[in-house]
C-alpha cells in the first residue's frame, strides 16, 4: 500500500490536505463517490475530541469518518440512508436510532445538492436541489437531530461545498447552512479547505470556466459549531 504523509494539526483557517488518506492505513471505501478526506476528519477530532468519545457521522457513506475515529481510540458511530459497502446501519439523518445527549462529537459531510446520485430512496437529501427551499429544510431537520443527540458543550463540524449550475447560477450552500446552524449552535469558526481535486489541474476545465465566465469550485467549507444549552 502506498504510504501517505502523516497528518499535522492545521493552525489557520485555510487548510490543505495533501491526499485523501494519510499514513499506511486505509480509511473508508476508496470506491465511494464523494468520500471525505481522512485528513480533515483527523484534524477536527484531534482538536475537539478525546479518546473514548462517541463520534457520530449521520451521512457515513464509505465509512471514512468512522474509521478515522476508531483509529484514534474514539467510538465511531456511522449511519447512512443508503446501503453501502462499509456495512453501516441504515438510518435517515433526521431520525437517528440514538438517545438524546448521547454523543460527544458530530461530523457530517452531507450531499451538495444533486451532484451525486447516492440512493434510489425517496427520502435521500441528495435528490433535493439546492436551488429549492426543500433542500435547506431537510438539512435543518438534520441539524435539529444533531442538537438532540449531541451532549451539551460538545462540538459539531459540517463539511460542505457550494454549487454552480450553468444557466441556473450559484448557490452558496456553505453560507446558507451557516445561517441555519447559528439558530441552534454557537459558532466556533469557519475554515476553507482547499480541494485536492485532479480535475482542477485539467486545462480544458479552466478553459471552459474562462470561456463561460464562471469559477471552478476550489475549496470546501468546514463549519465548526458548539452546542450550549441555556
Amino acid at each position: 500500500m502506498r504510504r501517505h504523509a502523516q497528518p499535522r494539526l492545521q493552525t489557520t483557517t485555510l487548510w490543505h490536505h495533501p491526499s485523501q488518506q494519510y499514513g499506511d492505513e486505509q480509511f473508508g471505501d476508496p470506491r465511494y463517490t464523494g468520500r471525505t478526506p481522512a485528513y480533515v476528519v483527523w484534524n477536527v477530532l484531534e482538536r475537539y475530541t478525546r479518546p473514548g468519545d462517541r463520534v457520530l457521522d449521520p451521512f457515513a457513506g464509505g465509512g471514512t469518518a468512522v474509521d478515522v475515529a476508531r483509529s484514534m481510540e474514539r467510538v465511531g458511530l456511522g449511519f447512512d440512508l443508503a446501503e453501502t459497502s462499509a456495512g453501516l446501519p441504515r438510518a435517515d439523518a433526521r431520525h437517528l436510532p440514538l438517545v438524546s445527549d448521547s454523543v460527544d462529537f458530530v461530523f457530517m459531510d452531507p450531499p451538495y445538492s444533486t451532484h451525486v446520485d447516492y440512493s434510489e430512496d425517496g427520502r435521500c437529501i441528495g435528490k433535493l436541489d439546492a436551488f429549492e427551499d426543500a433542500y435547506f429544510e431537510a438539512l435543518d431537520g438534520v441539524f435539529a437531530e444533531a442538537w438532540r443527540v449531541l451532549r451539551d458543550r460538545r462540538f459539531l463540524a459540517v463539511y460542505v461545498q457550494d454549487t454552480f449550475v450553468k444557466k441556473r447560477g450559484f448557490v452558496s450552500i456553505g453560507a446558507e447552512l451557516y445561517v441555519l446552524l447559528r439558530r441552534r449552535f454557537r459558532p466556533v469558526d469557519h475554515v476553507a479547505v482547499v480541494r485536492g481535486n485532479r480535475n482542477l489541474e485539467k486545462p480544458n476545465f479552466h478553459r471552459a470556466a474562462a470561456e463561460g465566465n464562471f469559477f471552478l469550485r476550489g475549496f470546501n467549507h468546514l463549519l465548526l459549531f458548539k452546542k450550549e444549552v441555556d
